[in-house]
């Protein structure tokens, strides 16, 4: 029988998925390798969805070295994808992170890359692996490889590192990166973001944290679990946009709390001091929410289509033609669905039974100019 490291567990939701869904990458955190008693004293993360299928991300740091100038040995974590049809790296560049920029003080870092072992908590030692020994196994999809010495698996990630070296007093760095989203059959697009690997600086917290989140020329319906952003309130600083708070009662039975948005050209901003992040983050397109029924009525849809035009989940795909919008006996029911792209991005419908409609969807937004 094979024998799991500790990190078979990371891969069991993957593995449960089957072909049901693909999973690019995790957007995460800049770690140091070893010990330091440096300190993040500001983060200012922003998270762009946009139309092509990417999400951007821009980090701002400020680092406190209380003591001398010293270099540092950083990294970056990027786990391996499931289900993509890419094949493995052995250089260690990941194949759905692009333009990955680190500046420190103004100057860029140079990093090299490395296919690393990870664990269930993300507490990623960053030594390269004997890639000699371990290889590939065509009997598993995706993010495990095996040693066939020893009968093993080992969930792997694709490594950035680099070495930084901080002056004494404040440091600032900038690190920039577009990842692929993944989706499923039940979402339209799925943006992972890891914040827990933040706690391996020496404070063990972040003092001065910001979270925004932008649809970037272009409307975004969205939701997070709100477990991890308790006591504290979203708000809309840029653009248009609505928030309301879920319940949703997962396929597994599992009642969970959701902050709900939508943004058109929009930004939403959640903030917190001495920030000890108990969770990692997840931002899932709303279709996510839709009642799991296939048979789901016209008056309880949500918005579910992303804004590149071509997702639909499983309950609203051609061969069923129950919602098929061109094979539905429903007319009405069939105009909605045809509708909500258009919906989505503000159109004041002239058509009365279609106008009230969508002004009774809590998310609806109108834009006269559109």
């Amino acid at each position: 029988m094979r024998k799991f490291f500790i990190n078979l567990l990371s891969t069991l939701p993957l593995l449960a998925s089957a072909n049901d869904g693909v999973f690019f990458v995790s957007g995460n955190q800049l770690v140091p390798v070893h010990e330091t008693d440096i300190a993040v004293s500001k983060e200012v993360l922003t998270i762009g969805l946009s139309d092509n299928g990417f999400a951007s991300v821009d980090v701002y740091y400020e680092f406190m070295n209380r003591g001398q100038e010293k270099t540092v040995q950083m990294g970056f974590e990027a786990e391996a994808p499931y289900n993509d049809g890419e094949p493995f790296s052995p250089q260690g560049i990941h194949p759905h992170i692009k333009d990955f920029v680190v500046e420190m003080n103004g100057q860029p870092l140079s990093y090299r890359n490395a296919v690393v072992a990870t664990t269930i908590d993300g507490d990623t030692e960053f030594q390269p692996m004997d890639l000699s020994r371990w290889k590939v196994n065509d009997d598993w999809m995706g993010n495990v490889l095996w040693d066939e010495g020893i009968d093993s698996l080992q969930s792997y990630g694709y490594a950035y590192l680099f070495e930084a070296t901080f002056k004494s007093g404040r440091n600032i760095v900038h690190h920039t990166y577009r990842y692929r989203m993944s989706f499923s059959v039940d979402e339209c697009f799925s943006v992972p973001y890891w914040l827990k690997p933040a706690l391996r600086w020496a404070n063990r917290q972040i003092d001065d944290f910001t979270l925004r989140i932008k649809a970037e020329n272009t409307t975004k319906h969205f939701c997070m679990a709100d477990s991890l952003f308790s006591g504290q309130s979203f708000r809309i600083v840029e653009g248009k946009g609505k928030m309301r708070h879920v319940h949703h009662l997962r396929w597994d039975d599992v009642d969970v709390t959701y902050l709900e948005c939508v943004l058109r050209n929009g930004t939403v901003e959640w903030h917190a001091d001495n920030f000890k992040p108990i969770d990692n983050i997840c931002i899932k397109s709303a279709d996510i929410l839709l009642p799991w029924q296939q048979d789901t009525k016209a008056e309880d849809l949500q918005v579910y289509y992303d804004g590149g035009g071509s997702y639909y989940p499983w309950r609203f795909m051609p061969w069923s033609e129950s919602n098929n919008p061109n094979e539905i006996k429903d007319t009405f029911k069939a105009r909605i669905i045809h509708n909500l792209p258009y919906a989505h991005r503000g159109h004041v419908f002239k058509n009365k039974k279609l106008k009230k409609f969508f002004e009774g969807q809590w998310w609806y937004m109108p834009e006269e100019n559109y």
